[in-house]
């Protein structure tokens, strides 16, 4: 008999028994989705993505890394939870995101960060933005809203605040500075960029309130000097009032004066000894060659 002899089959690479393969679950594409795997730097898994992306993600890479590596962050900040947190943001004492030469992060900013990773509920967010004893739990707050809130519920809870003239100490790289509640939150509202980070991009007002989304801004000075409200045909009344007694009072001053100027020049002219005859005049005027006055 012929033995033919038949080529080799090169089958695929086998794993060893002792070797597990590697996983391909759901798990795996979960810890890769995250930073850093499941350490204590990694977003809660009950958090929802925002603005399309994981919440730390607002904050830059190496602006989170520099957290990450503060004594702050793992010895106050590990194992916060939506209330131990506020103990922490009662404790703060200035905003701002980095300081000093080497740009080191806040502990203003390292709270912000813990909110981006446990995501508390949005009332406890509110909270932090309405309440008055702590000026700086407030500014966590705000800030907090306006990088991870909608936008009507950005201007609804943060335009209320601008009648907020607290002070707030502000530590940046260049030193320290102080500024007011009033003006952090107009900068939040306003500018693309805060406390060295980007913030994602907020609509105008008016796109909102063409969209019905946002009813017309409501004037929080109002009823602050005590008047009580007056109706549109009122003050048309009143400013005609006022306007016809300028114009009275104009009018009776002016009279006044042309009255009165005549007689101050002739008196001046007469103490000084200015007012010389016509004939006087008209022979001086003769000297220089110029015509005589009328009489």
């Amino acid at each position: 008999l012929a033995f033919v002899s038949r080529p080799e089959h090169h089958s695929k690479p086998r794993y060893r028994s002792s070797a597990s393969p590697p996983p391909t679950g759901p798990e795996t594409k979960a810890s890769s989705s995250t930073m850093g795997g499941p350490t204590a730097n990694t977003t809660d898994v009950t958090s929802e993505n925002v603005h399309g992306t994981n919440p730390q993600r607002i904050v830059e890479k190496i602006l989170r890394t520099k957290v990450y590596a503060t004594q702050y962050w793992k010895e106050s900040c590990f194992g916060l939870t939506a209330e131990t947190l506020v103990d922490r943001a009662i404790e703060l004492s200035h905003v701002g995101g980095t300081y000093g030469g080497t740009r080191k992060p806040t502990k203003f900013m390292c709270l912000l960060l813990k909110m981006l990773q446990i995501q508390p509920d949005l009332e406890i967010v509110v909270e932090f933005v309405t309440n008055e004893d702590y000026k700086y739990v407030r500014a966590l707050g705000a800030l907090y809203l306006r990088c991870v809130g909608r936008p009507a519920d950005i201007y609804r809870y943060l335009e209320p605040l601008y009648t907020d003239y607290s002070k707030l100490r502000v530590r940046t790289f260049e030193g320290w500075h102080v500024t007011h509640l009033d003006q952090f939150i107009d900068e939040l509202l306003t500018e693309d960029y805060a406390c060295d980070i980007a913030l994602p991009h907020l609509p105008k007002r008016w796109h909102l309130e063409k969209a019905g989304q946002l009813g017309p801004r409501v004037n929080s000075a109002a009823g602050l000097d005590g008047d009580e409200d007056v109706s549109e045909e009122e003050e048309v009344v009143q400013e005609e009032a006022i306007v016809g007694r300028l114009k009275l009072k104009g009018g009776s001053s002016k009279k006044r004066r042309r009255e009165e100027e005549p007689v101050a020049e002739n008196e001046d002219r007469v103490a000084d000894g200015h007012d010389l005859d016509i004939e006087a005049t008209n022979a001086l005027r003769a000297k220089l060659g110029l015509k005589p006055l009328r009489t």
